[in-house]
């Protein structure tokens, strides 16, 4: 059979098995948005509907708590892993979408295309893996001739780049929830010296008092409100995209290896929750 006659038949049996890469989807986090919102509306709500004429707005707290936050946790890190920080807070709110089985559907196509049709008829695939840089990647390796071990090792390196970039974008997120809190105490501890050196204006103390406490509260809304959930919600997210990758990897290291198909089906379900088994083979 020459060169271009296999070429066909490969095309043709990637059309029999009607392989559809679904690249990820960019969606709102609607869980994140509308709990955020709840969560602020409820505080609003309570001030609102309280029976105080009390000011809650109080610009040098706000400064003190937001900006000593910016600044502290600034000193931990490097100036090129803090210009990322707007770009990690907004995938917290626009999160990169796939579903794992569909992943995991779409590996069991490309494993039995390369079952039937031998791994050298993967390159037919390539136009529709390029939908997913790191799925093409993988399968290049494959058609290149790379071992199992080569290919574990390269892909593996690169997940674990992600998951190390991941958790350090986390980490500044989590960073800033715990250094809140504390801004706003030490923000309390200035303005009870300052109340305290007014003693003999009775009249200032009650007012004073209240300013001070403003910046623990401002701390509070700060550090467990928003950003200690985002920064559990980046490691969520990090898992998840791990995972994923972490499929993609198994799969072609099985493609490799021309394991059969149903050993790569049961290897896919055992990094599955349970509800997102596939069964690739009905029988």
């Amino acid at each position: 059979m020459t060169t271009d006659a296999a070429q066909r038949a490969a095309q043709r049996a990637a059309n029999e098995l009607d392989l559809k890469v679904v690249p990820p989807v960019i969606q709102p986090d609607y869980a994140t948005i509308l709990g955020l919102i709840v969560a602020l509306a409820l505080i609003v709500g309570a001030i609102a509907t309280g029976r105080s004429d009390a000011n809650f707005l109080n610009a040098p707290a706000f400064l003190i708590v937001v900006f000593g936050t910016m600044a502290a946790t600034s000193v931990a890190y490097s100036s090129a892993e803090l210009k990322h920080v707007p770009g990690i807070i907004g995938k917290t709110l626009l999160r990169r979408v796939r579903k794992p089985s569909q992943m995991a559907t779409q590996l069991m196509v490309i494993a039995s295309l390369a079952r039937k049709r031998g791994i050298l008829a993967l390159s037919s695939v390539e136009s529709e893996v390029q939908k997913d840089p790191f799925l093409f990647k993988a399968v290049r390796l494959v058609t290149d001739g790379y071992s199992a071990d080569d290919i574990d090792h390269v892909l593996g390196q690169e997940v674990d780049s992600l998951v190390s970039r991941h958790k350090r974008a986390a980490s500044i997120v989590r960073r800033g929830s715990e250094i809140a809190p504390a801004m706003g105490l030490i923000g309390t501890l200035v303005g009870l010296v300052q109340m305290l050196a007014q003693l003999e204006d009775p009249a200032t103390i009650g007012p004073a008092m209240a300013i001070a406490l403003l910046t623990t509260f401002y701390g509070a809304i700060l550090g467990t409100v928003i950003l200690g959930p985002l920064s559990a919600k980046l490691e969520r997210n990090s898992n998840d995209e791990a995972m994923i990758k972490g499929m993609i990897l198994t799969a072609m290291t099985s493609i490799a290896q021309q394991d059969n198909p149903r050993r790569l089906e049961m290897l896919l379900n055992s990094s599955l929750p349970p509800d997102d088994h596939i069964q690739y083979f009905k029988s």
